[in-house]
């Protein structure tokens, strides 16, 4: 749910990224904190909130060419969820007040069933908040493209994509930046594209 902060004049807008463990969600996050413009005021501190053997990351921004709406600017809240499913508490709590998914998929072929069984541990998760993944956009990004045993995007879009109403994607290779942005552009223009519908429903 997006936070609308009237001393700051800033729309306050959280994006998940999810997905199974090891699969590049940190790495994601750790390229776009270090390269996102946005004037150092304007950036929080990355920061990791770690377990023994996972860690939870998250960081704001509001990047110089801030969307306007309403005539208020908007912050981008990012966090990364835990890999493991042991820590599915903490998963829950993340995802409570989402606006907007990345899922974050690993394109190795034997990664496939823990892609498919995160995906599943999403759902789930997303009903035990009363909440509707078909009422949240979200983006699907294929990472590690330059894996010798990538799996062909068709069949991921087969495993993850196969839904009544399909999703964008993106191919990427977060370790070299690759689709990184490019993932962020898509789930960014999807959520402004809905808080400027609503706005403009509401006027």
């Amino acid at each position: 749910m997006a936070i609308i902060n009237q001393a700051t004049k800033e729309l306050q807008v959280k994006v998940v990224y999810y997905g199974p463990a090891l699969c590049g969600k940190t790495t994601n996050l750790q390229k776009v904190h270090a390269q996102v413009e946005a004037a150092p005021e304007n950036k929080g501190k990355l920061v990791s909130l770690a377990t023994s053997s996972d860690r939870t990351l998250f960081f704001d921004f509001l990047p110089i060419q801030a969307m306007s709406i309403k005539g208020f600017k908007t912050k981008f809240q990012l966090y990364t969820v835990p890999g493991q499913v042991i820590y599915n508490t903490t998963r829950q709590l993340v995802l409570r007040g989402v606006d907007g998914i990345v899922f974050v998929a690993d394109s190795q072929y034997d990664k496939m069933a823990e892609n498919v069984e995160c995906f599943s541990n999403l759902l789930d998760n997303l009903k035990v908040l009363k909440l509707n993944l078909n009422d949240i956009p979200y983006v699907l990004q294929y990472n590690k493209r330059d894996m010798p045993n990538a799996a062909p995007v068709d069949y991921m879009e087969y495993l993850l994509n196969n839904r009544e109403v399909q999703v964008p994607s993106c191919t990427a290779c977060a370790s070299k930046c690759e689709g990184v942005f490019e993932t962020l552009n898509l789930i960014t223009r999807l959520l402004l594209q809905k808080f400027i519908a609503e706005s403009n429903r509401k006027s």
